[in-house]
């Protein structure tokens, strides 16, 4: 435990045995009580590698869910194990793990209930190799959900966050896509609730392994972002009531 608290990191597997053992290898043990990966029908060896690896808690979905169905069991599993944060961490090696800390810290503070690695406010995304066109789609995308919102961050669609307790328990993460639009769902959710949101620095890291997602499933992603925005400004500014934006009962 880290003050008192009990903290859980979640790793959202699928086709991870190329990158795992580098992301366990740099994830910080002394700052996590436990580390569990979910593997979402992987057809590498995945599973094998991180049983091989010692891995204590390894939830296996028989058939693919997605990356949000991945998360739901993530944080399910996570909550389950007693944690009082949860920091996802992607397998892929997309991100660093080195900085959980930096993720965990705003919430061990006070100052947050959950944490966002922003790629853009130092500007780093490019450098990093992220491909220009999902680079524009990525402002344009921040720049609409600022102005809907009502908040201003730099970046919505890092993968790298950290969330306390209260938010994942209270919160119908069980109505939210089992897509990739999962996240931008949760953001809406933890802003019709009044949840803080605080962002830190990350660099940016692409490369062969790392995972990524086409130009037409980002496209989709997009249109899914936008009809989640048109949810929030229905629910929040008209009056009229998103049963996914309330909290569990």
């Amino acid at each position: 435990m880290k003050d008192g608290k009990r903290i859980v990191a979640v790793l959202p597997a699928y086709n991870a045995e190329k990158t795992l053992k580098a992301t366990l290898d740099d994830i910080p043990k002394d700052l996590f009580d436990e580390i569990v990966l979910v593997d979402d029908a992987s057809k590498d060896g995945t599973v094998a590698l991180a049983r091989q690896l010692g891995l204590k808690h390894i939830v296996v979905h028989p058939k693919n869910r997605g990356y949000g169905g991945n998360q739901k069991t993530c944080y399910k599993t996570a909550l389950d194990l007693g944690a009082d944060i949860a920091v996802m961490i992607h397998p892929d090696f997309q991100y660093d793990p080195t900085l959980a800390p930096e993720l965990v810290q705003p919430i061990l503070d006070g100052k947050a209930d959950c944490v966002l690695g922003s790629r853009m406010m130092r500007d780093t995304a490019l450098k990093g190799k992220m491909p220009v066109w999902k680079y524009v789609g990525n402002k344009f995308l921040t720049g609409l959900e600022n102005l809907a919102f009502g908040v201003k961050l730099s970046e919505y669609h890092t993968g790298y966050r950290s969330y306390n307790r209260k938010v994942l328990s209270t919160l119908r993460l069980d109505l939210n896509s089992d897509g990739f639009v999962f996240d931008q769902e949760i953001i809406a959710q933890m802003l019709a609730n009044g949840y803080r949101i605080a962002e830190v620095p990350i660099p940016t890291r692409y490369f062969k392994e790392a995972s990524s997602v086409s130009f037409l499933v980002s496209v989709k992603y997009g249109l899914q972002t936008l009809s989640t925005l048109a949810s929030f400004n229905m629910h929040k500014r008209l009056g009229w009531t998103q049963k996914g934006l309330l909290p569990l009962a």
